[in-house]
Protein backbone atom coordinates (compact mmCIF):
# COMPACT_ATOMS: atom_id res chain seq x y z
CA UNK A 1 0.00 0.00 0.00
CA UNK A 2 2.89 2.33 0.31
CA UNK A 3 4.11 2.04 -3.08
CA UNK A 4 0.72 3.37 -4.42
CA UNK A 5 1.37 6.95 -4.66
CA UNK A 6 4.88 6.36 -6.35
CA UNK A 7 3.22 4.71 -8.93
CA UNK A 8 2.25 7.52 -10.14
CA UNK A 9 4.70 9.57 -9.95
CA UNK A 10 8.30 9.81 -9.15
CA UNK A 11 10.02 11.16 -6.43
CA UNK A 12 11.91 13.55 -8.62
CA UNK A 13 8.17 14.76 -9.65
CA UNK A 14 6.72 14.86 -6.65
CA UNK A 15 7.89 17.10 -3.69
CA UNK A 16 5.80 15.86 -0.49
CA UNK A 17 3.47 13.34 0.10
CA UNK A 18 0.22 14.56 1.38
CA UNK A 19 -2.36 12.43 3.78
CA UNK A 20 -5.85 13.61 4.00
CA UNK A 21 -7.93 12.09 6.68
CA UNK A 22 -11.38 12.88 8.36
CA UNK A 23 -9.20 13.22 11.49
CA UNK A 24 -5.53 14.50 12.53
CA UNK A 25 -3.43 11.46 13.93
CA UNK A 26 -3.30 13.46 17.22
CA UNK A 27 -5.76 13.63 20.25
CA UNK A 28 -6.16 17.36 22.01
CA UNK A 29 -7.56 17.93 25.25
CA UNK A 30 -7.24 21.20 27.72
CA UNK A 31 -5.46 20.91 30.90
CA UNK A 32 -5.52 24.56 32.60
CA UNK A 33 -6.45 26.65 29.45
CA UNK A 34 -3.50 25.04 27.12
CA UNK A 35 -3.76 22.60 24.58
CA UNK A 36 -2.10 19.05 25.13
CA UNK A 37 -1.18 16.87 21.80
CA UNK A 38 -1.40 12.98 22.37
CA UNK A 39 -0.83 10.37 19.64
CA UNK A 40 -3.94 8.94 17.97
CA UNK A 41 -4.88 5.84 18.02
CA UNK A 42 -6.75 3.41 14.97
CA UNK A 43 -5.55 1.40 12.12
CA UNK A 44 -4.99 4.42 10.03
CA UNK A 45 -2.67 6.17 12.30
CA UNK A 46 -0.83 2.87 12.85
CA UNK A 47 -0.04 2.40 9.33
CA UNK A 48 0.29 5.96 8.01
CA UNK A 49 2.05 7.41 10.79
CA UNK A 50 4.95 5.37 9.86
CA UNK A 51 4.90 6.19 6.58
CA UNK A 52 5.28 10.01 7.35
CA UNK A 53 7.33 9.95 10.12
CA UNK A 54 10.28 8.10 7.63
CA UNK A 55 9.73 10.08 4.42
CA UNK A 56 8.27 13.41 5.58
CA UNK A 57 5.10 15.36 4.26
CA UNK A 58 1.93 16.79 5.94
CA UNK A 59 -1.34 15.27 7.27
CA UNK A 60 -4.36 17.08 6.84
CA UNK A 61 -7.65 16.80 9.23
CA UNK A 62 -10.06 18.09 11.17
CA UNK A 63 -8.31 18.59 14.79
CA UNK A 64 -11.29 17.36 16.95
CA UNK A 65 -12.72 20.97 17.92
CA UNK A 66 -14.07 23.92 16.17
CA UNK A 67 -11.06 26.11 18.03
CA UNK A 68 -8.87 25.98 15.09
CA UNK A 69 -7.12 28.98 15.15
CA UNK A 70 -6.53 28.71 19.18
CA UNK A 71 -4.86 24.63 18.37
CA UNK A 72 -2.75 26.52 15.65
CA UNK A 73 0.72 26.71 17.83
CA UNK A 74 0.20 23.09 19.80
CA UNK A 75 0.28 21.57 16.24
CA UNK A 76 3.03 23.20 15.45
CA UNK A 77 4.88 22.03 18.65
CA UNK A 78 3.57 18.51 17.93
CA UNK A 79 5.01 18.63 14.29
CA UNK A 80 8.37 18.39 15.82
CA UNK A 81 7.78 15.25 17.57
CA UNK A 82 5.32 13.47 14.38
CA UNK A 83 8.26 14.65 11.91
CA UNK A 84 5.63 15.92 9.85
CA UNK A 85 3.65 18.65 9.82
CA UNK A 86 -0.40 18.76 11.02
CA UNK A 87 -2.83 21.00 9.07
CA UNK A 88 -5.99 21.64 10.78
CA UNK A 89 -9.78 22.01 8.56
CA UNK A 90 -12.09 24.19 10.08
CA UNK A 91 -15.22 22.23 10.75
CA UNK A 92 -18.47 23.90 12.60
CA UNK A 93 -20.19 21.63 15.12
CA UNK A 94 -23.64 21.93 12.90
CA UNK A 95 -21.32 20.72 9.72
CA UNK A 96 -20.23 17.86 11.80
CA UNK A 97 -23.44 16.49 13.25
CA UNK A 98 -24.52 16.22 9.60
CA UNK A 99 -21.46 14.94 7.83
CA UNK A 100 -19.79 13.02 10.30
CA UNK A 101 -22.23 11.80 12.48
CA UNK A 102 -25.18 11.83 9.59
CA UNK A 103 -23.76 10.68 6.49
CA UNK A 104 -20.81 9.24 7.16
CA UNK A 105 -21.53 6.77 10.30
CA UNK A 106 -25.87 6.82 9.78
CA UNK A 107 -25.11 6.05 5.82
CA UNK A 108 -22.25 4.82 4.78
CA UNK A 109 -21.27 2.89 7.60
CA UNK A 110 -24.25 0.89 7.58
CA UNK A 111 -24.87 0.48 4.30
CA UNK A 112 -21.08 -1.02 3.64
CA UNK A 113 -21.11 -3.34 6.66
CA UNK A 114 -24.12 -4.98 5.40
CA UNK A 115 -26.32 -3.44 7.62
CA UNK A 116 -28.57 -1.68 5.36
CA UNK A 117 -31.08 -1.51 7.99
CA UNK A 118 -29.63 0.78 9.78
CA UNK A 119 -29.06 3.28 7.52
CA UNK A 120 -30.71 6.78 7.54
CA UNK A 121 -30.77 8.56 4.12
CA UNK A 122 -31.60 11.89 5.44
CA UNK A 123 -31.02 14.30 2.49
CA UNK A 124 -29.87 17.38 4.53
CA UNK A 125 -26.61 14.51 5.23
CA UNK A 126 -25.41 14.69 1.39
CA UNK A 127 -25.78 17.98 1.25
CA UNK A 128 -23.47 18.36 4.86
CA UNK A 129 -21.18 15.49 3.14
CA UNK A 130 -20.47 17.88 0.24
CA UNK A 131 -20.08 20.82 1.96
CA UNK A 132 -17.40 19.39 4.43
CA UNK A 133 -15.71 17.45 1.67
CA UNK A 134 -15.28 21.25 -0.46
CA UNK A 135 -14.05 22.84 3.27
CA UNK A 136 -11.11 19.86 2.76
CA UNK A 137 -10.70 20.69 -0.92
CA UNK A 138 -10.25 23.90 -0.19
CA UNK A 139 -8.25 23.36 2.94
CA UNK A 140 -5.99 20.88 0.25
CA UNK A 141 -5.77 24.45 -2.29
CA UNK A 142 -4.18 26.31 0.33
CA UNK A 143 -1.77 23.94 1.58
CA UNK A 144 -0.24 21.63 -1.31
CA UNK A 145 1.24 22.73 -5.11
CA UNK A 146 0.43 20.96 -8.14
CA UNK A 147 3.79 18.71 -7.57
CA UNK A 148 2.15 17.07 -4.18
CA UNK A 149 0.72 13.65 -4.22
CA UNK A 150 -2.62 13.88 -2.19
CA UNK A 151 -3.42 10.89 -0.58
CA UNK A 152 -7.11 10.95 1.01
CA UNK A 153 -8.51 8.12 3.20
CA UNK A 154 -11.42 6.55 3.73
CA UNK A 155 -15.19 7.16 3.23
CA UNK A 156 -15.81 10.39 5.14
CA UNK A 157 -13.77 11.94 1.89
CA UNK A 158 -14.55 10.01 -1.08
CA UNK A 159 -15.94 14.02 -2.84
CA UNK A 160 -13.02 15.48 -2.60
CA UNK A 161 -11.44 15.04 -5.55
CA UNK A 162 -14.61 16.40 -7.20
CA UNK A 163 -14.68 18.92 -4.84
CA UNK A 164 -11.28 19.86 -6.17
CA UNK A 165 -12.09 20.11 -9.97
CA UNK A 166 -15.66 22.03 -8.82
CA UNK A 167 -12.96 24.89 -7.50
CA UNK A 168 -10.92 24.29 -10.90
CA UNK A 169 -8.18 23.33 -8.60
CA UNK A 170 -5.69 20.14 -10.32
CA UNK A 171 -3.56 17.69 -7.91
CA UNK A 172 -2.33 14.03 -8.18
CA UNK A 173 -5.06 12.62 -6.28
CA UNK A 174 -5.29 8.80 -4.64
CA UNK A 175 -7.95 7.47 -2.21
CA UNK A 176 -7.81 4.71 0.22
CA UNK A 177 -11.18 2.85 1.42
CA UNK A 178 -10.43 1.39 4.49
CA UNK A 179 -13.44 0.04 5.16
CA UNK A 180 -15.40 -2.93 2.48
CA UNK A 181 -17.13 -1.71 -0.29
CA UNK A 182 -20.62 -3.66 -0.66
CA UNK A 183 -21.90 -6.05 -3.62
CA UNK A 184 -24.06 -4.43 -6.05
CA UNK A 185 -27.16 -5.04 -4.66
CA UNK A 186 -26.31 -3.46 -1.39
CA UNK A 187 -24.83 -0.59 -2.99
CA UNK A 188 -27.66 0.58 -5.35
CA UNK A 189 -29.51 1.11 -2.04
CA UNK A 190 -27.90 4.27 -1.88
CA UNK A 191 -29.93 7.07 -3.18
CA UNK A 192 -26.45 9.07 -4.35
CA UNK A 193 -24.90 6.15 -5.57
CA UNK A 194 -24.28 7.55 -8.94
CA UNK A 195 -22.83 11.08 -7.31
CA UNK A 196 -20.73 8.71 -5.08
CA UNK A 197 -19.07 6.58 -7.89
CA UNK A 198 -18.77 9.82 -9.84
CA UNK A 199 -16.83 11.25 -7.62
CA UNK A 200 -14.63 8.33 -6.40
CA UNK A 201 -13.50 8.33 -10.08
CA UNK A 202 -12.74 11.45 -10.01
CA UNK A 203 -9.85 10.32 -8.14
CA UNK A 204 -6.56 9.19 -10.20
CA UNK A 205 -5.73 6.18 -8.38
CA UNK A 206 -8.34 4.07 -5.89
CA UNK A 207 -7.49 1.52 -3.29
CA UNK A 208 -9.31 -1.29 -1.36
CA UNK A 209 -8.38 -3.61 1.09
CA UNK A 210 -9.60 -6.82 -0.53
CA UNK A 211 -9.79 -7.78 -3.98
CA UNK A 212 -13.71 -8.87 -3.07
CA UNK A 213 -13.89 -5.41 -2.33
CA UNK A 214 -12.10 -4.16 -5.99
CA UNK A 215 -14.65 -6.63 -8.08
CA UNK A 216 -17.39 -4.93 -5.96
CA UNK A 217 -16.72 -1.34 -6.72
CA UNK A 218 -15.63 -2.57 -10.50
CA UNK A 219 -19.72 -4.43 -10.73
CA UNK A 220 -20.92 -1.07 -9.14
CA UNK A 221 -19.24 1.08 -12.05
CA UNK A 222 -20.49 -1.06 -14.83
CA UNK A 223 -23.80 -1.07 -13.45
CA UNK A 224 -24.40 2.42 -12.46
CA UNK A 225 -22.19 4.55 -14.89
CA UNK A 226 -22.77 4.70 -18.52
CA UNK A 227 -19.94 5.24 -20.98
CA UNK A 228 -17.43 3.04 -19.35
CA UNK A 229 -14.79 1.22 -20.07
CA UNK A 230 -12.78 -1.21 -17.77
CA UNK A 231 -9.96 -3.44 -18.44
CA UNK A 232 -8.03 -5.30 -16.20
CA UNK A 233 -9.00 -8.22 -14.05
CA UNK A 234 -8.58 -9.70 -10.79
CA UNK A 235 -7.34 -7.07 -8.70
CA UNK A 236 -5.96 -4.43 -10.98
CA UNK A 237 -8.35 -2.54 -13.22
CA UNK A 238 -8.30 0.73 -15.22
CA UNK A 239 -11.48 2.63 -15.77
CA UNK A 240 -11.75 5.01 -19.04
CA UNK A 241 -14.25 7.88 -19.48
CA UNK A 242 -14.32 10.55 -21.80
CA UNK A 243 -12.24 12.67 -19.61
CA UNK A 244 -10.03 10.90 -17.26
CA UNK A 245 -8.80 7.30 -16.38
CA UNK A 246 -8.89 6.11 -13.12
CA UNK A 247 -6.43 2.95 -11.73
CA UNK A 248 -7.87 0.74 -9.24
CA UNK A 249 -6.55 -1.53 -7.09
CA UNK A 250 -6.37 -3.91 -4.36
CA UNK A 251 -3.55 -2.73 -1.77
CA UNK A 252 -4.00 -4.50 1.55
CA UNK A 253 -3.27 -2.34 4.39
CA UNK A 254 -0.51 -3.18 6.87
CA UNK A 255 1.34 -2.58 9.85
CA UNK A 256 5.15 -1.87 11.10
CA UNK A 257 5.80 -5.49 11.77
CA UNK A 258 9.92 -4.52 12.79
CA UNK A 259 8.30 -2.23 15.44
CA UNK A 260 5.35 -4.67 16.69
CA UNK A 261 8.17 -7.09 17.66
CA UNK A 262 10.57 -5.29 19.12
CA UNK A 263 8.44 -3.27 20.96
CA UNK A 264 6.76 -7.04 22.50
CA UNK A 265 10.64 -7.41 23.45
CA UNK A 266 10.68 -4.29 26.29
CA UNK A 267 12.11 -5.09 29.22
CA UNK A 268 8.58 -2.95 30.55
CA UNK A 269 6.38 -5.31 28.52
CA UNK A 270 8.27 -8.24 29.64
CA UNK A 271 7.85 -7.44 33.71
CA UNK A 272 3.84 -6.49 32.88
CA UNK A 273 3.52 -9.94 31.49
CA UNK A 274 5.00 -11.65 34.28
CA UNK A 275 2.82 -9.79 36.68
CA UNK A 276 -0.43 -11.31 34.67
CA UNK A 277 1.02 -14.58 34.38
CA UNK A 278 1.53 -14.26 38.21
CA UNK A 279 -2.43 -12.99 38.82
CA UNK A 280 -3.50 -15.87 36.37
CA UNK A 281 -1.74 -18.68 37.35
CA UNK A 282 -2.20 -21.75 35.14
CA UNK A 283 -5.12 -19.89 33.04
CA UNK A 284 -5.10 -20.20 29.30
CA UNK A 285 -5.97 -16.54 28.07
CA UNK A 286 -8.31 -15.85 25.22
CA UNK A 287 -8.08 -12.16 24.03
CA UNK A 288 -9.95 -9.52 21.98
CA UNK A 289 -9.48 -5.91 21.69
CA UNK A 290 -12.09 -4.02 19.80
CA UNK A 291 -13.15 -0.21 18.86
CA UNK A 292 -16.88 -0.26 20.70
CA UNK A 293 -18.83 -0.91 17.01
CA UNK A 294 -21.90 -3.08 16.27
CA UNK A 295 -19.87 -4.19 13.06
CA UNK A 296 -17.89 -6.07 15.60
CA UNK A 297 -19.80 -8.90 16.91
CA UNK A 298 -19.05 -8.52 20.54
CA UNK A 299 -22.69 -9.64 21.74
CA UNK A 300 -22.31 -12.83 19.40
CA UNK A 301 -18.50 -13.79 20.48
CA UNK A 302 -19.76 -13.66 24.51
CA UNK A 303 -22.77 -15.33 23.85
CA UNK A 304 -20.69 -17.82 21.78
CA UNK A 305 -18.31 -18.01 24.56
CA UNK A 306 -21.04 -18.76 27.27
CA UNK A 307 -22.16 -21.37 25.32
CA UNK A 308 -18.75 -22.45 24.98
CA UNK A 309 -18.94 -23.23 28.76
CA UNK A 310 -22.37 -24.90 29.36
CA UNK A 311 -20.81 -27.13 26.53
CA UNK A 312 -17.29 -28.25 27.59
CA UNK A 313 -17.42 -27.72 31.45
CA UNK A 314 -13.26 -28.21 31.15
CA UNK A 315 -13.03 -24.94 30.12
CA UNK A 316 -14.18 -23.74 33.21
CA UNK A 317 -11.66 -22.92 35.73
CA UNK A 318 -8.96 -23.16 33.14
CA UNK A 319 -9.85 -20.51 30.62
CA UNK A 320 -10.21 -16.78 30.70
CA UNK A 321 -11.39 -14.69 28.28
CA UNK A 322 -10.00 -10.66 28.38
CA UNK A 323 -11.97 -8.46 26.17
CA UNK A 324 -10.93 -4.99 25.63
CA UNK A 325 -13.43 -2.54 24.11
CA UNK A 326 -12.39 0.87 23.24
CA UNK A 327 -14.90 3.75 23.28
CA UNK A 328 -15.97 5.12 20.60
CA UNK A 329 -18.62 7.69 19.75
CA UNK A 330 -20.19 7.76 23.40
CA UNK A 331 -22.61 10.34 22.62
CA UNK A 332 -24.64 8.11 19.91
CA UNK A 333 -27.61 6.52 21.57
CA UNK A 334 -27.03 3.53 19.47
CA UNK A 335 -23.27 2.98 20.85
CA UNK A 336 -24.75 3.43 24.20
CA UNK A 337 -27.70 0.53 23.44
CA UNK A 338 -24.63 -1.42 22.01
CA UNK A 339 -22.28 -1.38 24.97
CA UNK A 340 -25.18 -1.60 27.95
CA UNK A 341 -25.42 -4.95 25.97
CA UNK A 342 -22.06 -5.98 26.54
CA UNK A 343 -21.88 -4.93 30.17
CA UNK A 344 -25.24 -7.27 30.46
CA UNK A 345 -24.07 -10.10 28.76
CA UNK A 346 -20.65 -10.15 30.50
CA UNK A 347 -22.55 -9.42 33.84
CA UNK A 348 -24.96 -12.85 33.01
CA UNK A 349 -21.70 -14.53 32.23
CA UNK A 350 -19.94 -13.79 35.15
CA UNK A 351 -22.72 -14.75 37.51
CA UNK A 352 -23.08 -18.20 36.01
CA UNK A 353 -19.79 -19.65 35.90
CA UNK A 354 -17.33 -17.45 38.47
CA UNK A 355 -15.41 -19.73 40.99
CA UNK A 356 -13.90 -18.50 43.65
CA UNK A 357 -10.04 -17.35 42.30
CA UNK A 358 -11.60 -17.98 38.53
CA UNK A 359 -13.79 -15.01 36.54
CA UNK A 360 -14.69 -16.19 33.46
CA UNK A 361 -14.75 -12.96 31.48
CA UNK A 362 -12.50 -9.39 32.44
CA UNK A 363 -13.75 -6.73 30.17
CA UNK A 364 -12.27 -3.45 30.32
CA UNK A 365 -13.94 -0.77 28.67
CA UNK A 366 -11.39 1.70 27.70
CA UNK A 367 -7.71 2.99 25.99
CA UNK A 368 -4.86 0.24 26.52
CA UNK A 369 -1.16 2.21 27.34
CA UNK A 370 1.19 1.00 24.66
CA UNK A 371 2.84 -1.52 27.59
CA UNK A 372 -0.70 -2.90 28.51
CA UNK A 373 -1.54 -3.39 24.98
CA UNK A 374 1.44 -5.21 23.98
CA UNK A 375 1.65 -7.13 27.25
CA UNK A 376 -2.12 -8.49 26.77
CA UNK A 377 -0.74 -9.47 23.25
CA UNK A 378 1.89 -11.05 24.40
CA UNK A 379 -0.12 -12.98 27.14
CA UNK A 380 -2.91 -14.49 25.27
CA UNK A 381 -2.30 -17.52 23.91
CA UNK A 382 -5.97 -17.32 21.81
CA UNK A 383 -6.52 -13.97 20.00
CA UNK A 384 -10.46 -14.37 18.93
CA UNK A 385 -11.19 -11.62 16.46
CA UNK A 386 -14.91 -12.45 15.06
CA UNK A 387 -16.71 -9.60 12.97
CA UNK A 388 -19.92 -9.21 11.51
CA UNK A 389 -17.82 -7.56 8.83
CA UNK A 390 -14.89 -5.50 8.93
CA UNK A 391 -12.36 -3.70 6.10
CA UNK A 392 -9.43 -5.34 7.23
CA UNK A 393 -8.57 -5.56 11.17
CA UNK A 394 -4.94 -4.56 12.20
CA UNK A 395 -5.27 -5.88 15.61
CA UNK A 396 -4.85 -10.01 13.91
CA UNK A 397 -1.27 -8.41 12.57
CA UNK A 398 -0.48 -6.98 15.89
CA UNK A 399 -1.16 -9.93 17.63
CA UNK A 400 1.09 -12.17 15.03
CA UNK A 401 3.94 -9.56 15.33
CA UNK A 402 3.95 -9.64 18.92
CA UNK A 403 3.86 -13.52 18.96
CA UNK A 404 7.53 -13.73 19.32
CA UNK A 405 7.26 -17.05 21.72
CA UNK A 406 5.38 -18.57 18.79
CA UNK A 407 2.81 -20.26 20.24
CA UNK A 408 -0.17 -17.94 20.16
CA UNK A 409 -3.36 -18.91 18.03
CA UNK A 410 -5.28 -16.87 16.11
CA UNK A 411 -9.13 -16.86 15.54
CA UNK A 412 -9.88 -14.98 12.59
CA UNK A 413 -13.51 -14.45 11.24
CA UNK A 414 -13.86 -14.81 7.99
CA UNK A 415 -15.66 -11.80 7.82
CA UNK A 416 -12.41 -9.59 8.33
CA UNK A 417 -10.63 -8.66 5.14
CA UNK A 418 -7.19 -9.86 7.05
CA UNK A 419 -8.71 -12.96 6.02
CA UNK A 420 -8.48 -12.84 3.01
CA UNK A 421 -4.54 -12.49 3.38
CA UNK A 422 -3.90 -14.83 6.51
CA UNK A 423 -6.20 -17.76 5.27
Amino acid sequence: MIAGPTETATNAEVSRLVVVSNRLPVVLSRNNGEWVVKPGAGGLVTALAPVLRDRGGTWIGWPGTSETESVSDALTEAATDTGYTLEPVPLSDDLINGYYHGFSNEVIWPLFHDFPERANYQPSYWKAYQDANRTFATCISESTSPRDYVWVHDYHLMDVAAQLRTIDVRRRTGFFLHIPFPSVDLFMRLPWRFQVLSALLEFDMLGFQTARDTRNFIHCVRTVIDGVRVSGRNASFTVDLPDRRTSVGTFPIGIDARYFEQTARDSEVEQEVRMSHDRLPNIKVILGVDRLDYSKGLPERIVAYQDALRRYPELQGNVTFIQVVVPSREDVPEYQAQRDAIERLVSQVNGEFTQPGWVPIHYLYRSLSRTELFAYYRLAEICLITPLKDGMNLVSKEYCACNIDGDGVLILSEFAGSAAQMH
